[in-house]
């Protein structure tokens, strides 16, 4: 006798019934019939007769019963088993992005990479550059994409794809296709910063001062998507990533390059020496084609 067919029989001693046998087993009702009547051929004898619309257990059945209760106690723990290598082969997969990269970048790769591995659970969170490293460090987090390289001994930084920085403006401030803008026309203008010591700012910051007349910074704020929300309110230009910028257009905002142009580059951080894996390669992949496409556009 064979597993398929104690797994129907054992089915039938719990329910009586061949369609609802089939139901609990996920099976059609022909198949379970079927399997039924081959291990009735196998045994010698009748396992389950018909009784007002019923399968009542025969005497042999009965007499089965105890010894495939035993079985299907001893077949649990591998069952348990099974399902925690299942957990073990695909855990989550945990990844950090700074504020622009969670809004605008994950999102499309993350649902490029389910139709490739519909299965493998993602846990998305949005973080700064230096909390991301100290969250890597922590094992709390398998991959960071941040704008800049944190210089980490201990993170393995790898350039994805690069982009410009990009001019916020109110719509109509810019000429009708209007390509770039020269760093020059922004002395003397309103213009929103950027707080803290981001690389991306520091830069900037050296090159807004040497303008003359220099631009007035009058706000600063701690993230591009908030500068993006001044620019909109009416507080003057920014000068913000590419990504943010992406959203910013479909907002109806006008934007453009500056020139001489300040590229960006996009890095993906892990710890060193951790294992990389099927699923995490194949979203490097991912982040790299959906950001060159993006950056292109």
């Amino acid at each position: 006798m064979r597993l398929r067919h104690i797994e129907v029989i054992q089915a039938l001693l719990q329910t009586g019934h061949l369609g609802t046998a089939a139901e609990l087993l996920q099976l059609p009702v022909a198949e379970v019939e079927a399997i039924l009547r081959d291990a009735e051929s196998q045994s010698g004898f009748m396992l389950f007769a018909s009784v007002r619309g019923r399968l009542q257990a025969t005497r042999e059945a009965r007499e089965l019963q105890p010894a495939i209760a035993t079985l299907y106690d001893a077949f649990e723990p591998v069952q348990r088993l099974a399902d925690s290598l299942k957990q073990y082969q695909a855990p989550p997969l945990r990844i950090i992005g700074t504020p622009p990269l969670a809004q605008q970048l994950l999102p499309q790769s993350i649902a490029a990479l389910r139709r490739r591995f519909p299965d493998t659970p993602c846990n998305l969170a949005s973080q700064s550059t230096r909390d991301m490293v100290k969250s890597l460090l922590l094992r709390e987090g398998d991959l960071g994409l941040s704008l800049h390289n944190p210089d980490h001994p201990d993170i393995q930084c790898t350039a994805l794809a690069q982009g410009k920085l990009q001019l916020l403006a109110p719509h109509g401030w810019l000429q009708p296709k209007q390509k770039y803008i020269s760093l020059q026309d922004l002395a003397g203008q309103a213009i929103v910063g950027l707080e803290g010591q981001d690389p991306l700012s520091v830069t900037l910051d050296s090159k807004l001062q040497n303008l003359r007349p220099s631009p007035s910074i009058h706000t600063r704020v701690q993230t591009h998507q908030m500068m993006r929300s001044m620019v909109e309110a009416g507080e003057g230009l920014a000068i913000v990533d590419p990504f943010t910028a992406l959203g910013a257009r479909e907002g109806g905002l006008d934007v453009c390059p500056l020139s001489p142009p300040i590229p960006v580059t996009l890095y993906a951080l892990t710890r060193g020496g951790s294992p990389s894996s099927p699923t995490l390669e194949a979203l490097l992949e991912t982040l790299t084609e959906k950001a060159e496409s993006m950056l292109a556009g």
